[in-house]
C-alpha cells in the first residue's frame, strides 16, 4: 500500500501553495478523499492522517465501508450517479450527494431522508463540456432546476459539481472550471433564494491547481492520496 500520510501532506501542500498563488485562504476549501476502489484499511490510515471527508461512487461499496468505520467521525459523500432504486438508502446514510441531475432524484432524497438526521447537502452534477458520456445537466437547465430543488425541505441546495474533459495544460484545464464559477455567481444573483449557494465540487488529481485558481471549495482527489485504485 502506498505511504498515504505522506501522500496526504504532498496534497495539502499543492492545496496550500496554490490557494496562496491564487490569493486564496486555503481554508475555503476542503479535501474530498476519493476512497472508490480502496479497501478499509486505507480509509482508516487516511482518516488517522486526518482526513474526515470521504467519496464514493459506488453505493455497495460505500456501504460496506460506512459499516466497517462506523466508530470514526467520517463524513461520507456520494459522488457517483444516482440511480432512482438507490436514493433511499443514499439518504440514509450520507451527509453529501454532489451528483444530483434530476428534479425526480431531489425529490425522492428529500422525501426520503431521515427526519433525525439535518438536511442532506446537494449539488447539481453540470456536464460543463457536453460531453456525451457524461452524466449531468446543461448549463442552461442549472437554474430552473436549482430553484426547484432549492424549495425542497429536507435538502440543502450548496452548489455545483462538474468533472470536464481531460486537458493537458493548465490553461485548458482552467476554462471550464471558470465556467463553472460563473455559473454560480449567476446562481446566486439569479433569484434570492439562491443567493446563499456557496460549493463549487470540481478539481481532481491531475487538475486540482486550475480548479483551485477558478474557486473550487471542494477537490475530489482519489489517485494523489490512494495511489491506483486495488479493486
Amino acid at each position: 500500500m502506498p505511504n498515504i500520510t505522506h501522500n496526504i501532506n504532498e496534497v495539502t501542500t499543492r492545496l496550500q501553495k496554490n490557494a496562496a498563488a491564487a490569493g486564496r485562504n486555503a481554508n475555503t476549501i476542503n479535501l474530498l478523499a476519493v476512497s472508490k476502489g480502496q479497501p478499509v484499511v486505507a480509509v482508516e490510515t487516511a482518516w488517522h492522517a486526518g482526513l474526515r471527508h470521504f467519496g464514493e461512487n459506488y453505493l455497495q461499496e460505500a456501504l460496506e465501508k460506512i459499516t466497517a468505520t462506523s466508530t470514526l467521525d467520517i463524513e461520507w459523500h456520494f459522488i457517483g450517479h444516482v440511480q432512482t432504486n438507490k436514493t433511499r438508502v443514499i439518504a440514509a446514510h450520507f451527509a453529501w450527494v454532489h451528483s444530483v441531475d434530476s428534479l425526480k432524484i431531489a425529490q425522492r432524497l428529500s422525501a426520503q431522508r431521515p427526519a433525525h438526521l439535518p438536511p442532506l447537502n446537494v449539488c447539481l452534477q453540470v456536464n460543463i463540456d457536453g460531453e456525451t458520456s457524461k452524466a449531468g445537466i446543461t448549463p442552461e437547465q442549472v437554474a430552473p432546476l436549482a430553484l426547484a430543488v432549492a424549495t425542497l425541505p429536507r435538502l440543502k441546495l450548496r452548489g455545483l459539481m462538474v468533472i470536464p474533459a481531460p486537458a493537458t495544460s493548465v490553461a485548458a484545464q482552467r476554462r471550464p472550471f471558470r465556467r463553472a464559477a460563473d455559473l454560480l455567481k449567476q446562481l446566486q444573483c439569479f433569484s434570492p433564494a439562491l443567493a446563499s449557494l456557496d460549493t463549487l465540487s470540481m478539481g481532481m488529481s491531475a487538475d486540482m491547481e486550475a480548479a483551485i485558481a477558478e474557486g473550487a471549495t471542494w477537490l475530489r482527489i482519489g489517485t494523489a492520496i490512494f495511489g491506483p485504485r486495488v479493486t
